[in-house]
């Protein structure tokens, strides 16, 4: 039999959809839609998995079946008005295209806000049981995004505050002295100066924090010769649950578990009565993780620094580029209010869709925080402008 989705377009008929109701064209071109956004969400978890391997695939094949679920619903109410495949909504083929090509968390961030807005449980036609497994596509994607969030936090988190950072700063300072009357030469050198402080100094504080948390982390590991004395502890006296004790564990667990280590320990006694050890390490290691070793999560200082470093940089460059290329005055001021507008427009759009929030609000707030402080320093000038003038 061929393919129903593949006829051509016909009238709706007047077959009841469910409980003896007629279907409007209305009601029939609302299916369709739903039945095209269906196709695009299973497409779009589809290519998402073929960039994933183990549980993430399993998890986003398992979310385009249940799409493939809910597309039969809409193909069953359709019957013969099925007609030719629509495209689904621009959204939903822009992120199929962005999985097919990237699978990004940024796409993932992006079908959690779709899936949290399915109309299915405003509409009569779909079933309770597909609204909560939208609501529920909505927290497993969420759950997904999550993980994605975290492999890239503090990367992602240095870059967009680094260069939101610089962006806000470097263009409140040259619009502050801008408006003091200075010239265009003492302006470019201000930005340039307030570019290289910045850098700097968030590159030293980035090196410094880095640093601290790796001694930290050093100072909690338990001592290398502690390992060793594990073996020759007082099995009867077991001062091994203290050490349990002091990292956090309760009187009973502690000792639970210190015996558990000690019997772990021991295996039978050979021929002499004396038991033998096992070679194995007794003692929590607080820079150790299930996820791996904190110390490679945290990274090493050179390299924070650089990056800080350079992400300050490449936001506060942004503001100096007019005064660079030869402007002065209102049209500098305008063009560099321009270009960090939109980039503090992209920063927050990023930022929004990373978290789930709308992008377009989380974009202008951005935009409302840099220009909000770029205005107090342009007032904090003309002031001081006037009063040493």
């Amino acid at each position: 039999m061929a393919d129903p989705s593949l006829q051509p377009d016909r009238p709706p008929s007047d077959r009841a959809p469910s409980g003896g109701a007629t279907r409007s064209r209305a009601d029939v071109q609302r299916w369709r839609r739903y039945l095209a956004d269906e196709r695009a969400e299973a497409a779009v978890y589809r290519n998402l998995a073929t960039r994933r391997s183990g549980e993430e695939r399993e998890i986003l094949t398992a979310l385009a079946e249940a799409e493939g679920r809910h597309e039969q619903h809409w193909r069953d109410l359709l019957g013969d008005d099925v007609g030719r495949p629509l495209a689904g909504s621009l959204r939903t083929r822009v992120l199929a295209a962005l999985a097919k090509r990237f699978g990004s968390v940024f796409v993932l961030a992006l079908m959690q806000r779709a899936e949290d807005r399915s109309p299915y449980a405003d509409d009569a036609d779909a079933t309770a049981t597909m609204a909560a497994d939208e609501r529920i596509h909505g927290e497993v994607v969420r759950g997904l995004a999550n993980r994605g969030r975290m492999r890239l936090s503090g990367t992602f988190r240095a870059a967009v505050f680094g260069a939101n950072d610089g962006l806000v700063s470097n263009l409140a300072l040259i619009i502050g002295i801008s408006a003091s009357g200075a010239d265009r030469h003492f302006v470019l050198l201000s930005g340039i100066a307030g570019l290289l402080a910045g850098a700097l100094s968030m590159g030293a504080g980035e090196y410094v924090s880095v640093r601290s948390q790796r001694e930290l982390l050093e100072a909690s590991a338990p001592h290398p010769e502690a390992q060793h004395a594990v073996a020759d502890l007082d099995v009867d006296v077991n001062e091994l649950a203290l050490v349990y004790r002091a990292r956090g564990m309760s009187e009973d667990e502690a000792a639970a578990h210190a015996d558990e280590v000690i019997a772990s320990l021991l295996v039978a006694p050979t021929t002499g009565g004396v038991p033998v050890v096992r070679s194995r390490s007794a003692l929590p290691r607080p820079g150790v993780t299930e996820d791996g070793d904190d110390h490679e999560a945290i990274g090493t200082g050179t390299s924070a620094a650089l990056s800080s470093f350079c992400f300050f940089a490449s936001g506060a460059v942004i503001p100096v580029l007019p005064y660079l290329f030869g402007l002065e005055g209102w049209p500098a001021i305008g063009l560099a209010a321009a270009l960090v507008g939109l980039a503090l427009l992209g920063t927050g759009a990023v930022v929004g869709v990373l978290s789930g929030a709308s992008p377009l609000r989380r974009a202008l707030r951005q935009l409302g925080i840099g220009f909000g402080a770029a205005a107090v320093t342009y007032l904090l000038g003309l002031l001081f402008g006037t009063s040493t003038g």
